[in-house]
């Protein structure tokens, strides 16, 4: 892997040697700070059922929306992140302010591991008669949890568009984004595998420690690259502002009844872009009532002679806010496809600590751990696309693999990750069934763990073609004021998946009791196979609006590679 990104580098340099910062040199300094903030937040979000499980008497179910709500948070709030970023403070303070928060809250998380009067009376099975934690005692974890949440919603998804803004052509920008996911899956899989097996078997103090001292250092690695990063001026105020600005101003002068015309003199261009006038000379004719806000009328100046920005604004802001209308029922079509895959995750734990987890007569399996299949064959998917893949199909075909046929190829594989989780799920049950484990909260089926690896090796690949494929897409599409929000929007929807799975599970609670504290008395095959269907009507509806979808003009093909 290191050969290739050296001669990604060397094709790379010549379009960077005209520029003092960027470049391929910020590239190790960004990746080994998202290294090590991943390292971070795997620690303790991998196992955070189970902390609360063993250690804060948690129901099962219970400690599974929790963890829900976490990852909500961690996916929801990327999006302020994006908005602070673009118009106050930059990628850079946001990344390091963020970084810092998130220590505070794993080292508050450490806290609650060490010291017995911020956890509950231990309990060995989290059953009715377990001593629940105090207010205070809740009040430490909550505030614990929300401080690291936010630390990883600033940091994540705003260190994807700061690595994309050090490098100017589309192609290099993909392949950051490819080494951006390879780096921060492979991070996720150490953690879940080594600082959960810390966490299980030596003590959660020293597993939190670890995620601490992870933190700490990829803060430190980000801030020793600061002398080489290209920082993009932020805007000096919200560019979701002059999107509002365009609306109020379209409706006003619709109102008004102001006529359109087809002459570029008549539209107001921003002065400063010589640009403007020939890219887009007139407003496109998509979403036409929209040009009215660019339209010039006498009543736009002020009496100081200055322009109104809510009653005229430039063609460029029209065409920004036409840009994110297009985007949208895209963007939507991630609702569906994120809320399958939480639910598979979420549940995923539950399963597996139902099942035999042995591999040898003593070493067992930590449940939060089999996340790390899906890390390693999202791991194996981008490196098969990036070094394989996409190579083969510049060198030896006309075809040109687009981020939205990318996505759709990870819709279809997370569909067949689902059903297959629903017929490894019905077999577990029979098992159950069949060794009368019904009522037992003990029960441990007789089936292999590893049952679960193909429908998680499934998830990861459809991982490997959609998660990459997203944030190269909604970069290259958003507008250019709005970029480092961009890649905020995939956390977005992944966040609001979050809270859809809860909702999904609490009204299969209510409707059906095919979700009980012990899995082996539900039904848990069937919410899988709702999944499966959902999925399925969400493929077909994305695969209508990705059919009408036109790109903007780039300078590169989506799977074009350096030359060597």
């Amino acid at each position: 892997m290191e050969s290739s990104v050296r001669n990604v580098d060397e094709a790379a340099m010549q379009s960077s040697s005209g520029r003092k910062n960027g470049g391929w040199i910020t590239f190790p300094f960004i990746i080994a700070t998202m290294a090590g903030l991943s390292l971070a937040s795997g620690g303790w979000t991998s196992n955070l059922i189970v902390y609360l499980i063993d250690e804060f008497n948690m129901k099962s179910i219970k400690a599974a929306k929790v963890y829900n709500v976490v990852n909500g948070c961690t996916t929801l709030f990327p999006i302020l992140g994006g908005i602070i970023a673009d118009s106050f403070l930059g990628c850079f303070s946001v990344i390091w302010i963020s970084s810092v928060v998130s220590a505070l809250g794993i080292l508050l998380l450490l806290l609650t591991a060490a010291i017995d009067a911020l956890r509950p009376a231990a309990c060995d099975d989290g059953s009715s008669l377990c001593t629940n934690p105090s207010k205070h005692q809740y009040v430490v974890l909550y505030v614990a949890l929300a401080l690291a949440s936010l630390g990883i919603a600033g940091t994540r998804f705003t260190i994807a568009p700061m690595g994309a803004n050090q490098f100017d052509k589309p192609k290099h920008q993909a392949i950051f984004f490819d080494w951006y996911i390879f780096a921060f899956y492979t991070s996720f899989a150490i953690s879940t595998t080594a600082i959960v097996y810390v966490e299980d078997n030596i003590s959660w103090t020293w597993g939190y420690g670890i995620s601490v001292a992870c933190n700490i250092l990829g803060l430190v690695i980000f801030l020793v690259g600061k002398r080489f990063y290209r920082h993009v001026k932020e805007q000096g105020g919200s560019p979701f502002v002059n999107l509002a600005r365009v609306v109020v101003a379209a409706i006003q002068k619709w109102r008004e009844g102001v006529p359109l015309s087809e002459q570029t003199q008549h539209y107001y261009h921003d002065p400063s872009d010589k640009t403007t006038l020939t890219t887009s000379p007139i407003p496109s004719k998509f979403f036409k009532f929209l040009n009215c806000a660019a339209f010039i009328t006498e009543a736009d100046t002020k009496s100081d002679g200055s322009r109104n920005p809510w009653r005229i604004c430039t063609v460029q802001q029209v065409e920004d806010l036409k840009n994110l209308i297009k985007l949208f029922p895209l963007w939507a079509s991630g609702f569906l496809i994120s809320t399958q895959l939480v639910i598979q995750t979420s549940l995923l734990i539950l399963q597996a600590l139902k099942m035999d987890r042995h591999m040898g007569p003593h070493f067992e399996i930590p449940a939060g751990s089999m996340l790390v299949f899906i890390l390693l064959f999202t791991c194996i998917a981008i490196s098969i696309i990036d070094r394989l893949l996409y190579p083969f199909l510049a060198k030896y075909t006309s075809f040109s693999l687009t981020p939205l046929q990318r996505i759709g190829i990870g819709h279809a594989i997370t569909i067949a990750s689902m059903a297959v989780s629903a017929l490894v799920e019905s077999r577990r049950l029979r098992l159950a069934r069949s060794h009368n484990l019904q009522g037992k909260n003990d029960a441990i089926v007789p089936m292999s763990v590893f049952w679960l690896v193909p429908q998680l090796a499934l998830n990861g690949i459809g991982e490997g073609f959609h998660f990459p494929g997203h944030l190269a897409f909604y970069y290259q599409e958003f507008p250019t004021s709005l970029k480092n929000t961009s890649t905020a929007m995939v956390s977005l929807f992944i966040g609001i998946a979050y809270y859809l799975g809860n909702a999904l599970i609490d009204l299969v609670q209510r409707l059906s009791g095919w979700l009980p504290d012990n899995i082996n008395d539900g039904r848990m095959d069937n919410v899988f196979w709702i999944c499966c269907i959902l999925g399925s009507a969400n493929f077909i509806y994305y695969l209508v609006f990705a059919s009408l979808y036109k790109y903007k003009v780039v300078e590169d093909k989506p799977n074009d590679v350096p030359s060597k």
